[in-house]
């Protein structure tokens, strides 16, 4: 529960380096997540140079913090793995909080960056990543050491947001 009620959107971060073995720890969370018909359609896209992870800063008006995170993880959805509905922002969304909570619970921070349903930021990321046209991105999430300390967020448990078997 501590990485779940310690979570918080980080901003600042560290310039170090993250071991290439906590990003996959970070791929295993994500993949771990639930999925739609457990069609598991994700792909992730790490992104390290920071060329990619300056210019990701023009695309999204909420991607400034990219400018000092040493890794972006850009979670995708392949749309051709699909059976019918489409569940795929369901799915991205379960893996990318899980990327969040085991950031938490490794000490690194980690930022939610929403692109999907947008679709202006969307086609920007898939023109820039050059990806298939099946596949769409959902999020982004910075991560990195954190270079500031946020405080647990109060108490967001609201008894009277709960119903029992009707409203």
């Amino acid at each position: 529960m501590d990485a779940i009620l310690d979570r918080r959107s980080i901003r600042k971060y560290k310039p170090e380096a993250v071991a290439q073995e906590l990003v996959d720890a970070l791929l295993k969370a994500a993949m771990s997540a639930p999925s739609a018909h457990n069609r598991q359609l994700w792909h992730f896209i790490v992104c390290t140079d920071r060329a990619v992870l300056n210019a990701f800063d023009s695309m999204h008006p909420y991607a400034s913090m990219l400018k000092q995170a040493p890794v972006c993880i850009v979670v995708c959805a392949d749309t051709s793995l699909e059976s019918g509905e489409s569940f795929y922002q369901q799915d991205c969304a379960a893996a990318t909080e899980n990327i969040l909570i085991c950031a938490q619970d490794l000490g690194l921070g980690a930022c939610w960056m929403g692109v999907a349903p947008d679709k202006t930021r969307m086609e920007d990321f898939k023109s820039y990543l050059k990806l298939p046209a099946q596949v769409e991105v959902f999020s982004l999430i910075a991560v990195g050491w954190p270079d500031e300390k946020k405080k647990r967020a109060e108490d967001r448990y609201k008894p009277e947001r709960v119903h029992h078997n009707k409203w």
